[in-house]
């Protein structure tokens, strides 16, 4: 299966269907009058998301969904048909946006929760609608009103309470895999991980929490550089960053110079996403020998000038990641304690996140007009040419998503 996080399609809604004229011929039975029945409406188009569902794959071989027409009315005070809603799954977390207006539709957040994002046309009224007193015999008709046609862009967030941020090879998937039982791929090179990965932290019976890795950012990220900005935005969704950091690289590069531009790119991509809670995890300290662990950690600790929680941990062999998990759980509970008992703080919250994801959104937007101009040479392309080829190998990475 590939991973595909965005996907623009075109819905159109069914066509009313037409009312129809007729009048009542039946032996013996003179002037039976007018019975043309109504026609049908016709169907809308709804998104519903479905746990089942992890990727937009589908929506990138297949752009255009068109819902059923209604039926037309007919003699005797028939009713035509009505046209069969059509319903698109999607992931849970989908963010659904209009194309045109860059209106955001909705975001569907719990499984089989629904959304329509185009009503179906109105049926036509046949001709005994239009009896009265004075009218005894009306032949006017109404025709069934055109459906919505909406130009939709699908954007896919993980849902996950804690995020992992950090540069390439620092041990972010070495971190989840000894957290959680998911299995990301683990390499000694750089940018193993192409796709985001979730784990589920089971810290007690009835206490977890989901975590999610994305892939390694680099110095320039925000300007496209590596595998750029794009997974960010699935960070945008989460309460806590975790930022990771080797204490020892393999090649001898600065830690705090490597976690001084991880911090940089983040404000870049999104100020509201780079002022959210952040703990810093020093990874790695088994490489280092015991004497000097502690001076090497508080060294990067006063090089950052952090003021947040600082752990120390060697996610290989899981030392020192049981007390994080457990701080993380009571961190999480204590801010749902919180908004149960002030509501306002959960409009905050809700606010809060919306403007991450505006702000990711004109960030990546950004970077893809950057990208059209390269590639067209210093031009920017005429309209109607997408720079998001739909056959581009870009998006044809193995999804890796774990229970």
């Amino acid at each position: 299966m590939k991973f595909v996080d965005e996907a623009t399609i075109k819905v159109n809604a069914g066509r009313g269907g037409n009312g129809a004229m007729s009048f009542r011929r039946e032996k013996y039975i003179a002037k039976g009058g007018p019975d043309g029945g109504d026609g049908g409406d016709g169907g809308s188009v709804y998104l519903e998301a479905d746990h089942s569902v992890n990727t937009m794959v589908d929506y990138r071989y297949q752009r255009f969904y068109d819902a059923e027409n209604g039926r037309g009315g007919s003699g005797r005070n028939c009713t035509g048909r009505s046209g069969v809603d059509l319903v698109l799954r999607v992931p849970v977390g989908t963010t659904v946006i209009d194309e045109d207006t860059q209106e955001v539709l909705g975001d569907l957040k719990r499984t089989e929760q629904r959304l329509m994002v185009a009503q179906g046309g109105f049926h036509g009224l046949g001709n005994l609608r239009y009896k009265s007193s004075t009218n005894r015999s009306p032949t006017q008709t109404s025709s069934g009103s055109d459906g919505e046609i909406r130009n939709l862009r699908l954007e896919m967030k993980v849902l996950a309470d804690v995020g992992l941020l950090g540069l390439p090879n620092a041990g972010k998937s070495t971190f989840i895999r000894s957290v959680s039982s998911a299995k990301p791929k683990v390499a000694g090179y750089p940018f193993t991980t192409l796709v985001p990965n979730l784990g589920v932290v089971k810290v007690q019976a009835h206490r977890s929490f989901v975590i999610a890795d994305i892939p390694g950012l680099i110095e320039g990220a925000s300007e496209g550089a590596g595998l750029g900005v794009r997974f960010l935005k699935h960070l945008t969704r989460t309460r806590l960053l975790l930022h990771i950091v080797d204490v020892a690289p393999f090649d001898q590069s600065d830690p705090v110079a490597g976690a001084s531009a991880i911090i940089g790119e983040l404000e870049r991509f999104s100020p509201t996403l780079h002022g959210r809670d952040r703990w810093l995890v020093l990874n790695k300290i088994d490489l280092l020998p015991p004497e000097e662990r502690e001076a090497r950690c508080a060294q990067i600790v006063e090089g950052l000038n952090w003021q947040g929680p600082v752990y120390s941990v060697a996610a290989i062999d899981k030392s020192g990641v049981q007390p994080i998990c457990g701080a993380i759980m009571s961190y999480l509970e204590r801010q749902a304690e919180e908004e149960a008992e002030n509501p306002e703080l959960k409009k905050i919250e809700s606010a809060t996140q919306s403007a991450m994801q505006a702000e990711s959104r004109a960030r990546i937007q950004e970077v893809a007009e950057l990208r059209r101009i390269a590639r067209a040479g210093g031009q920017v392309l005429e309209d109607g040419i997408d720079e998001d080829d739909w056959d581009e190998d870009d998006y044809d990475v193995e999804v890796a998503y774990e229970p």
